[in-house]
């Protein structure tokens, strides 16, 4: 455990508690990518199948436990509760073009080949594109919501804290996990136009509007 960490998971469990406390509090779904909130909880579920398995601490076990379980009732929200107000028209990214390719990429790129193995890497390069489907949504509608924003700027957040994290333990521990640093940089560059958006625009109290 270090700094960096500690604040990448907190930046996490903020963006979880962000969304959930939108859609509770509003009723509504409207703006949020149902895809992009199902490739998580499959990220989730996949990679944290080791819970079963191994105990690490009494932290790491935790949260574990809030990332599978906050994921699969966001799903639950949209397509179930609040399914009337989700804009499925919008959030139209084929979830499995991105599914698939994760998948294969995992079975030829991996650690150790072994079905717990394969999973937990299928889930990193899950992870790195699964804001794709929000993006995109946000790109089709052409704005996002205040709330929204802060959503994805925590999101994004979280992954940025976390290359920060592998800097630490390379130096400080001498521990280097290429699959998890090569995804975690692809999925922050992901962020990196929201990230200046949400400093120029949100910052200022205003609206992130996409040129039309």
């Amino acid at each position: 455990m270090n700094i960096f960490r500690l604040f990448g998971d907190l930046s996490h469990l903020a963006a979880i508690a962000i969304l959930l406390l939108k859609i509770w509090k509003t009723r509504s779904c409207a703006g949020v990518s149902g895809k992009t909130q199902f490739l998580f909880a499959l990220t989730f579920v996949t990679r944290y199948l080791d819970l079963f398995l191994h105990f690490v601490s009494l932290y790491n076990t935790v949260m574990k436990l809030i990332y599978i379980a906050a994921s699969i009732f966001t799903c639950y929200l949209i397509f179930f509760k609040f399914k009337a107000t989700y804009d499925g028209n919008h959030d139209s990214m084929r979830a499995e073009f991105l599914i698939v390719p994760a998948a294969g990429l995992a079975c030829l790129i991996n650690s150790k080949f072994d079905v717990i193995e394969i999973l937990w890497t299928f889930s990193i390069y899950l992870e790195a594109v699964a804001i794709l489907p929000q993006l995109f949504l946000i790109s089709k509608t052409g704005e996002a919501e205040t709330i929204t924003s802060h959503y994805l700027f925590a999101q994004g957040s979280y992954r940025a804290l976390y290359i920060l994290n592998w800097v630490y333990r390379y130096y400080y521990e001498n521990h280097v996990d290429a699959i998890a640093i090569v995804a975690g940089v692809v999925q922050t560059i992901l962020y990196c136009d929201f990230f200046y958006l949400y400093i120029t625009k949100v910052v200022k109290g205003q609206k992130i509007v996409l040129p039309a």
